[in-house]
């Protein structure tokens, strides 16, 4: 049994999002300069293309390519490490209300804080439920990188 069918789900947007074919987008918190130019040239690519993408957006980078994603067309899956907000920016709802965006929580609304524990277990449930996994870096012995080591190297693909 996976982990995300061992713990309750919550969902804002639309569910049916989880039938296309996911790529999840993951990277450290710190990375090199042309890793960043790297993610946002890959981040344009996949708006044009239209592709369905999966993340939590929390690193610096993340939030990037998210900000470039939010702006197309695509559907979009976010992840999050804690519990489901009440209130959502402008463009976040817009696009949920386009049934082009589909948050996930696997923590309840009275989870307010996001915690290292919370993003370890946000980011086991992207990669199980993703077709794909696109690593564009990981730090060394950091906690996405021990996160890699337990996932099928089929789905993996480093950006880099």
């Amino acid at each position: 049994m996976s982990l995300h069918e061992k713990n309750e789900l919550y969902y804002f947007g639309n569910k049916t999002i989880l039938g296309k074919h996911k790529t999840v987008f993951l990277c450290s918190r710190k990375c090199p300069a042309d890793i960043i130019l790297k993610s946002l040239d890959w981040a344009v690519e996949q708006k044009r293309e239209g592709n369905c993408i999966i993340s939590g957006f929390h690193s610096r980078i993340e939030k990037d390519v998210f900000d470039i994603l939010i702006n197309g067309k695509q559907p979009l899956i976010l992840v999050l490490a804690r519990g489901m907000k009440k209130l959502w920016p402008i463009e976040i709802r817009k696009a949920v209300e386009q049934n082009r965006l589909l948050i996930i929580s696997p923590f309840n609304e009275n989870e307010k804080h996001v915690t290292q524990g919370n993003a370890n277990k946000r980011n086991e449930i992207m990669t199980e439920i993703a077709d794909e996994i696109i690593i564009a870096y990981s730090t060394k012995n950091g906690n996405l990188h021990r996160l890699i080591q337990t996932i099928d190297e089929k789905k993996q693909h480093i950006l880099a």
